[in-house]
């Protein structure tokens, strides 16, 4: 039998997948049961789902994708197709430079056209379009933009990332709800960060949102992860020590990694379990 592909990474961008943490992630997996029902809460990319799946293949893992990432896997064949076609335009444009005159409105007329006869992933596109760490949603915000040649010279490839995994697309509430009373099940949240940027995701999300995440987290097995930007551990410490409530974290394990987003600005990824 032909062994099946294990991704260290997205197959696609994606802003906030976990592929730095896993190093941290695997080996805190080992702590859990291999036959378990495994909630991606928040599944982004789906790559702790693939994790999940790949380490332990009898598992359940149901990946809650609320931001249409399978469909932009799916459709991963026509960014291939659109890839293919910048590359010929933009042959005689050196890597990473500004892209220019007559080749810049190539590069937009081929997407516009793809936009006008089907699906077009901007949020990839952006990774071979513009500057670092920036993205688009739309054709409008990246004709404004300033281009730049960067795209990659070998296509996209997603074979067997998703597969043995229940894609499924809820809020993360609902999806509690159906699984908080059921034995033997861990639920992984890995909400967007609060006062972390988040322009690829649907919805701004509030201090009020993240504290009520942590309803996920109160009797339940699970992975919890944040940054030190969002202040909640200490915030949980400060309602144990001057309210009558819990903290979710009590008890849990704590490991940390410098994530960097540029030469001048880093801040501290959080990855907290609860076997």
């Amino acid at each position: 039998m032909e062994k099946k592909k294990i991704f260290k990474s997205a197959p696609l961008p994606f802003m906030g997948q976990k592929r730095k943490f896993l190093k941290q992630f695997i080996p805190a997996l080992q702590s859990y049961s291999p036959t378990a029902i495994y909630i991606d809460m928040f599944g982004g990319s789906g790559l702790l789902s693939h994790t999940v799946k790949s380490i332990y293949p009898d598992a359940t893992v149901l990946y809650n994708d609320f931001d249409n990432y399978s469909e932009r896997l799916q459709n991963i064949d026509k960014t291939n197709l659109i890839l293919y076609e910048l590359r010929q335009i933009l042959q005689n444009c050196l890597p990473e430079r500004k892209i220019l005159g007559l080749e810049r409105d190539s590069v937009l007329n081929c997407i516009k056209k793809a936009q006008n006869s089907g699906y077009v992933d901007f949020i990839t596109l952006s990774s071979n379009l513009l500057f670092s760490m920036k993205y688009v949603l739309n054709y409008e915000q990246l004709e404004k933009e300033t281009l730049y040649n960067c795209v990659r010279k070998s296509d996209y490839d997603a074979t067997g990332y998703l597969d043995g995994i229940q894609v499924t697309s809820k809020c993360y509430k609902d999806l509690f709800e159906m699984y908080r009373d059921k034995e033997n099940v861990i639920f992984l949240v890995d909400p967007p960060y609060l006062s972390t940027e988040s322009g690829t995701y649907k919805s701004f999300w509030k201090l009020r949102d993240y504290l009520d995440v942590l309803n996920v987290l109160d009797g339940t097995k699970y992975f919890y992860f944040t940054s030190n930007k969002s202040s909640i551990i200490e915030l949980c410490e400060w309602i144990e020590t001057k309210t009558p409530m819990s903290n979710p974290f009590t008890g849990a394990y704590t490991e940390t990694m410098n994530a960097t987003v540029n030469y001048q600005t880093s801040y501290t990824d959080i990855m907290i379990y609860k076997p």
